[in-house]
């Protein structure tokens, strides 16, 4: 509508015909809260109407608090902005599906959703009763932590940290472990030490798709390596090491996400020497460790971290709402990176380190793992073999974890078959996410912990069929 049709359908008297042109203004946004209104003589001259008609109408606006005066400066619109009506909002554009996109999905409380892409077990998989236990176990004590003493965290932690570390063959010193907020806090303490923009990393295709948020908040450049069934393409790795030179490695290795594959030993060994070769630091995120049956092959144990940097927590494992990472390097790093996480954080959390520690003390966290380890295992058996009758084959079948790399039938575009679950309430996680070149179009990773659901089953069988 023009500013003159506007106009003429005003209140009959001068001073209401103001009033509503001015009022017209603000509803359509031409007039936005703190704009200055036009001078009484400019008011005047583009209406024909005399400046006291003018003057009265901007009093009553400023009787009213829909606008301000401020002597010498002239009117300012004070009123907040009027509701729109709903037939000028128009749909927002839906996100693109990438990373971030992905991590919202994994965070946002979605109730009544099938969550069959997420990276985490339901909450009546995770160790409650043993966190209500540790719970209980502080209220009696004396009283609650303080602030943690130790730059590098809370030494009982470290203690059982460093013991852990050494049944998985990682030789580890309390002095060599610092504590952090969570697994992804320690990847970014790690990056922020290590990287400067423009650096080069190397990652897996596909990989965990907090990696690449992560670099990209970083303003790393990545490059990638393919991934097998056993490690990385060795042949792959080999060249692109030789040619991009990249400062990093990060990589999952006892259970790849998202892929479910075990590092072999062979693979360890090969990349090691071409990561010494090269002068290249992996980062080993190894926060799905305790999903193991037998301990597999990690680049930490054969180094010894003289190149390797070891990462952990248990969110994946215990609970995410206590959060507790950890990060396992040489020693002479140790002190530096403590100086960087306390310009970050401060200090650690010393409540979440002593509630963990006492469930791997006290054995509840031991326990709770074996029956978790095997309803994990009857969990992919029976996934995988609802999934094979509907032309769904796993990439691989994983020895341990909750991750299932899956491929479509068809050669189905994976991200569009997310839009269209997500409209009918399931949350996948398409493959492209987790590859920084958008490959793995007909890919899903599945969480077979999230999967006992029939709407779930039905909606695959649905577009199977077409």
């Amino acid at each position: 509508m023009s500013a003159d049709s506007t106009f003429a359908a005003l209140p009959e008297t001068r001073t209401g015909q103001v009033i509503a042109l001015i009022r017209g203004r603000i509803e359509r946004r031409a007039l936005l809260p703190g704009a200055r209104l036009p001078s009484v003589r400019a008011m005047a001259e583009t209406t024909g109407f005399s400046k006291s008609t003018v003057v009265e109408a901007y009093d009553r606006l400023a009787a009213e608090g829909v606008i301000r005066a401020r002597p010498g400066s002239g009117f300012f619109v004070a009123a907040p902005l009027a509701p729109l009506d709903l037939a000028e909002v128009e749909p927002a554009p839906r996100r693109d599906i990438d990373p971030v996109w992905m991590l919202r999905q994994s965070i946002e409380d979605l109730p009544g959703h099938i969550r069959a892409g997420a990276g985490t077990m339901p909450a009546d998989w995770l160790a409650g009763d043993a966190m209500r236990k540790a719970l209980r176990a502080a209220a009696r004590g004396a009283a609650l932590p303080a602030a943690d003493p130790s730059l590098i965290g809370h030494a009982p932690m470290r203690a059982l940290l460093g013991r852990r570390l050494a049944e998985q063959g990682v030789e580890a010193s309390p002095e060599q472990i610092l504590l952090t907020e969570s697994g992804t806090h320690a990847l970014d303490l790690v990056c922020r030490f290590l990287l400067q923009p423009g650096d080069c990393v190397l990652v897996d295709d596909p990989c965990f798709f907090n990696f690449l948020a992560l670099l990209r908040a970083h303003r790393a450049r990545v490059v990638t390596v393919p991934m097998t069934p056993a490690g990385p393409d060795l042949a792959a790795f080999a060249e692109v090491v030789a040619r991009e030179r990249p400062r990093l490695y990060i990589t999952n290795s006892a259970v790849h996400n998202p892929t479910g594959a075990t590092l072999s030993a062979a693979h360890a060994h090969r990349v090691l020497k071409l990561a010494e070769a090269h002068d290249m630091l992996i980062v080993e995120d190894d926060i799905f460790s305790d999903f193991e049956h037998t301990i597999a092959a990690r680049y930490a144990a054969f180094d010894g971290l003289d190149r390797v940097i070891r990462i952990g927590s248990f969110s994946k494992t215990a609970t995410n709402a206590v959060r507790c990472g950890h990060i396992a390097l040489r020693r002479d790093w140790i002190e530096p990176l403590a100086d960087l996480r306390i310009v970050t954080t401060y200090v650690g959390n010393p409540l979440g380190a002593e509630l963990l520690g006492a469930m791997l003390t006290d054995g509840s966290y031991r326990h709770h793992m074996d029956m978790v380890r095997s309803r994990l295992a009857r969990a992919m058996a029976r996934v995988v073999r609802r999934l094979r009758t509907l032309g769904m084959e796993p990439w691989t079948v994983p020895e341990c974890g909750m991750l299932l790399w899956v491929r479509l039938p068809g050669g189905q575009d994976a991200a569009e078959l997310a839009r269209a679950a997500l409209d009918e309430g399931i949350i996948l996680a398409p493959g492209a996410v987790f590859s920084p070149a958008g490959g793995w179009r007909d890919y899903l990773r599945l969480n077979v912990t999230q999967c006992d659901d029939e709407r779930f089953y039905a909606f695959l069988a649905r577009v199977a069929g077409a």
